[in-house]
């Protein structure tokens, strides 16, 4: 099964009526690794009105929000739902808020929530990953130039090539295509080629 999450942590900040909000995105793939984030973000602003925060995890579908002190349904709900929108799974969003003195009403908050979680989104890169097989081939110079095109064709992704006394590649493809690949290359090559699975893996297909 597909899935999309992103890369690496980022962040992004904005000043709407003179309160701060910074959005915080991380990469998580268990409650432990989520909740570890969000002490960590209460831990470096901890003079902060707020840190509402949401997260969206495979493990066990689990799913939570938080609107920290804010009025129910203002802060944790709309950054979940950014999440949600968007596809994004094994994330962990936290919306920091220092307030500046002047109120924002609940359909500004919910604003102002929405874009700090869709703000740290639009900077983070985005992985779209899926169950893949990576794959040894080893075939003679002669035959070489066949493969280009099946790989293409299949979306396989080529990692690395070893040119010595004859081609070896490793390459990784959607599980799905995996057999496909390998009886298109023997059919291509006329059995003259070795195709191995070297493992299953998630891999980032974006």
């Amino acid at each position: 099964m597909e899935y999309k999450t992103i890369a690496r942590r980022c962040e992004a900040r904005f000043i709407e009526k003179k309160s701060e909000f910074i959005g915080y995105l991380c990469p998580v793939r268990t409650e432990e690794e989520a909740v570890a984030f969000i002490e960590e973000i209460r831990a470096m602003h901890r003079k902060a009105t707020h840190n509402c925060y949401a997260y969206i995890l495979r493990e066990n579908n689990a799913a939570r929000h938080s609107d920290d002190g804010e009025p129910g349904g203002t802060a944790g709900v709309p950054i979940y739902e950014v999440l949600r929108k968007e596809g994004l799974t094994d994330v962990c969003c936290v919306v920091t808020r220092y307030f500046g003195g002047i109120l924002l009403g609940a359909g500004g908050l919910v604003r102002a929530y929405t874009r700090g979680a869709k703000d740290a989104v639009d900077a983070a890169q985005i992985k779209c990953m899926a169950a893949a097989v990576r794959m040894a081939v080893t075939v003679d110079y002669g035959l070489y130039g066949r493969l280009a095109q099946i790989f293409a064709d299949l979306d396989a992704r080529v990692e690395k090539e070893d040119f010595a006394d004859n081609v070896q590649i490793t390459l990784c493809i959607r599980e799905e295509n995996a057999k496909t690949l390998s009886d298109k290359l023997i059919d291509s090559c006329n059995g003259n080629i070795s195709v191995n699975e070297l493992e299953k893996l998630n891999y980032d297909f974006a």
